[in-house]
């Protein structure tokens, strides 16, 4: 897809969007289960059931997706389509890629074994190996404007509000 093609393509959405700002709200939902044995859950994905369970820091055996490597992998997934349609836009042709998604998890925090360790991620780092003729500050402003609309990477810089609750 080239940038006019993109821009034919959004034109509508964007259009509609500055007319009835309600109508560019998505509602999204993920589902899951404890359908499998073990300390384990079951997310249903666009690929199939994916289960999670614990990482070996927390007592895990590694047969399980770790749910930190599924935020990361979220956050690649969301990084890279963003990064391609940012380029698109840009015109900046890019021939191949490969991203990496990098964090530190200090596991005393989630076993509960220290109350000053944090629970969760800490900084988290995505590697760019980019394929392009585009010049350093092409791909810095690239790089800014991935940042800037991914979706996953906005709601991680500022947390959306968290409820768990039972519903029946």
């Amino acid at each position: 897809m080239d940038a006019a093609r993109l821009r034919e393509m959004q034109a509508p959405l964007k259009q509609r969007y500055r007319d009835d700002p309600p109508s560019a709200c998505a509602e999204m939902e993920a589902r899951a289960d404890f359908a499998d044995p073990g300390i384990t859950c079951t997310v249903q994905t666009w690929a199939g059931p994916a289960r999670a369970g614990l990482h070996p820091a927390t007592g895990g055996d590694g047969s399980d997706a770790c749910s930190g490597d599924m935020l990361l992998q979220a956050l690649l997934a969301c990084a890279g389509v963003t990064m391609r349609s940012v380029a698109t836009a840009m015109g900046v042709e890019i021939r191949s890629s490969s991203l990496t998604a990098r964090a530190a998890m200090d596991a005393r925090g989630t076993l509960g074994v220290s109350r000053e360790a944090p629970v969760g991620l800490g900084p988290i780092t995505v590697d760019a190996d980019l394929d392009t003729d585009a010049d350093d500050a092409t791909l810095a402003r690239l790089a800014q404007l991935t940042e800037r609309y991914c979706v996953v990477a906005q709601s991680l810089a500022a947390p959306p509000r968290l409820t768990v609750r039972r519903t029946g």
